[in-house]
């Protein structure tokens, strides 16, 4: 089942980060960014978020739940959407603690039709003097 936007959006306001937390639509669910970091997903109108040591100590022992069929476990946030100020430690502390997102490589420039059909020009040979 695909996640509503209504949920998406109830979520980004509790957690009171603004334009700090920005929502992708990924196959019918949602990623949610903090800072240029996946800190969370939102699944079947639930909010997943990212395992790391200091989410862990700040929720205490939070409940785990794989986010779809065949992913790994992630902290399922339910109770936690009811305290806004909760919610957004929980986002920040798990945006801290991720590494910085692999830079993309940059495209190879491809070669331009008018280069491959030009003449190539060679050097005149210079002349003994």
């Amino acid at each position: 089942m695909a996640s509503d936007l209504r949920t998406v959006l109830f979520i980004a306001d509790q957690s009171g980060l603004g334009s700090r937390l920005i929502y992708k639509r990924m196959f019918g669910e949602y990623a949610l960014y903090l800072d240029t970091k996946v800190v969370a997903f939102v699944c079947d109108n639930r909010l997943f978020l990212k395992p790391t040591d200091a989410g862990r100590a700040l929720l205490g022992s939070p409940n785990e739940a794989p986010a779809y069929p065949g992913s790994k476990n992630y902290f399922l946030l339910e109770e936690e959407l009811e305290s806004p100020s909760l919610l957004r430690a929980a986002f920040e502390v798990t945006e801290a603690a991720l590494p910085l997102p692999k830079p993309k490589p940059k495209p190879k420039p491809k070669p331009r039709v008018d280069d491959a059909k030009a003449p190539v020009k060679r050097a005149k040979p210079k002349r003994a003097a």
